[in-house]
Parts: structure tokens; sequence; C-alpha cells
């Protein structure tokens, strides 16, 4: 069944945020600037950007800022992608180093036009992030690549601390919202980089408020669990547009129910979850490598 949720479309109490530091949101600014790299923050329109940039972290979007797929409720461009930098991953690596970062996470547009979707591309930056900052934890933030097995075997053969792909949503809705990917093949990707082994933390994440219920997500969960998922986020849809492209918000979860969809996912054996309205797959993303990786061996918070 469905939970009750808000019958407007005007954003809940609950979705209140401190105001950023300004400075810290200009210096982030600059450098993006600076170096031409892209952020999900910006490419996804994420509500958390203050919060993250204020403390100096963010998200890296690797292969351009054009995704060959398009997704409904996704609000980074579709379309013809750009050639392929190879400048890029020395980028991503610096700008690690200026931040000072102990923990970043990478993630890219699917990119169906390559042939290895894009695999390189993330070796390649886990390989310069690691030649400048050598302590940092990587969790990369996968497309499917097309269920491209050696594509993947390449991803866990970089040894990232904690490699993630979003299911996204409840298989029911999964067609008409993810039309160039499959709810079967995510899971399959996941159960492939769970049977790689070599201690890497496997990650997936989806929304609510799609159109939904309650017991489909909690189906969902025990999917992922039986896919081998350490690590589960769970947060609220927000359309990034009111236009045909991006379906309406559903329902907005309270904070009660999501609190409910933890201890549900906890209970199936699920290590650790983050779930609220505002998560979203990468934020505080190093908390929960810490809660359920950093006793792994051969691996350092």
């Amino acid at each position: 069944m469905s939970s009750c949720g808000c019958s407007s479309h005007k954003l809940p109490e609950w979705f209140r945020q401190p105001i950023p530091d300004q400075r810290a949101m200009d210096r982030m600014r600059s450098l993006l600037k600076e170096t031409g790299l892209t952020t999900v923050c910006q490419g996804a329109h994420c509500p958390n950007t203050g919060e993250c940039w204020s403390k100096g972290t963010a998200t890296f979007m690797i292969l351009g800022r054009t995704c060959t797929r398009a997704c409904r409720f996704c609000a980074v461009n579709s379309g013809r992608p750009e050639d392929v930098s190879y400048e890029e991953p020395l980028l991503v690596a610096e700008a690690v180093r200026r931040l000072g970062l102990n923990y970043v996470v990478v993630t890219s547009v699917t990119r169906d036009d390559l042939i290895d979707g894009g695999a390189e591309q993330f070796v390649r930056t886990v390989d310069a992030i690691r030649s400048v900052v050598p302590a940092c934890g990587i969790e990369l933030l996968i497309p499917d690549f097309q269920g491209n097995e050696g594509a993947l075997r390449m991803i866990a053969q970089a040894a990232p601390q904690v490699v993630g792909h979003n299911i996204e949503t409840v298989q029911r809705l999964s067609l008409p919202l993810r039309p160039q990917a499959a709810y079967g093949r995510s899971l399959g990707v996941l159960r492939f980089l769970r049977s790689l082994g070599g201690g890497m933390l496997v990650k997936s994440g989806l929304m609510a408020g799609l159109g939904e219920t309650d017991d489909e997500i909690l189906f969902t969960l025990r999917e992922l669990k039986e896919a081998g998922c350490d690590i589960v986020t769970l947060g609220q849809y927000l359309a990034p547009s009111q236009g045909e492209r991006h379906p309406p918000v559903d329902r907005y979860v309270e904070p009660f129910v999501f609190d409910r969809f933890k201890e549900q996912g906890l209970g199936l054996g699920i290590r650790y979850i983050a779930s609220g309205a505002l998560v979203r797959s990468s934020y505080m993303a190093e908390e929960g490598f810490e809660e359920c990786g950093s006793s792994r061996e051969g691996y350092c918070s």
C-alpha cells in the first residue's frame, strides 16, 4: 500500500535547509569554472548542493555533460555526447587535491556510444586520483554499461572502495521511466559486481514519490539485498522541471515513512541504509563507507 503524502506539490517543511557558506560556494564555482569540470550536483539539480559545496565536497561527473539516454526523472541533458577528454582524469585528480578531499565520488553520464561505455575513463580517473592523492577513498557510481561484463571487470580491477549502480525505481515503473535501461539488467550488474569479490562494497539507490507503493519499495530493497548490496540510498524524487519530460511528484514521503524503510532494509540484512527526503545516491557517501567498509582489510578510511 502507499503511504500518506502531501496533496500539494509545494515542498513540505522538512525540506528546509540552512543558508550555505557563500565563500565556500564561490570557491567551488571558481574551481569548476577554471577546470571545466562538471559535478552531478549541477547536472542533476541536487537539493544538497549548498550543504556539500559548503563542506568542500562534490560528486564529479565525467565523460561530458550529455547523456545518450533520456530517463524521465533525470535533469541531465540527453543527446549527442561530446568527445571523451583525455585530460579529464587529471583535472579531477587535481580538483580532489585542491579541495583536500579524503573521499571522492565519481559518476558519469551514460555513454552507449562507447564500446566499453566509458569504463576505461573511470579507470583512468581512479589511477589519476591515486597518483595525486594516494590516501583518498574512491567511490564510483557507474551506469549499467549495457551489461558488458568486460567493462564491469575493468571497474572492479581498478579497486575502488565502493562501486554503486542505481536501480532508480521499482520494477513496475522502470520501463516507462527508464526506457533505455532495464530493471533486471541493473540487478544483474549488481550481482556481477558482487561475484567479482575483491572486498569492494556494492551500493545502489532508488527514489520514492514516482508512483510506487510502500510494498514495492520493500520488495525492491529485498531484491537489492539478494543482489549483494551492502549500501542502499533512498530519497525523495523531485521533478527537475514542470514540463512534459519529467513526471510530477506523486507524493511527498513523510520522514517517519523513510525511517520505516530504513528499519525494514536493515532488517533484511542490508548493512547501511541512508533513507530520507534529501538523501541522494552520493550524499554523505563517506559515512556509508565508514559505517560498513572501513573495517574491511585493505581499505583505509
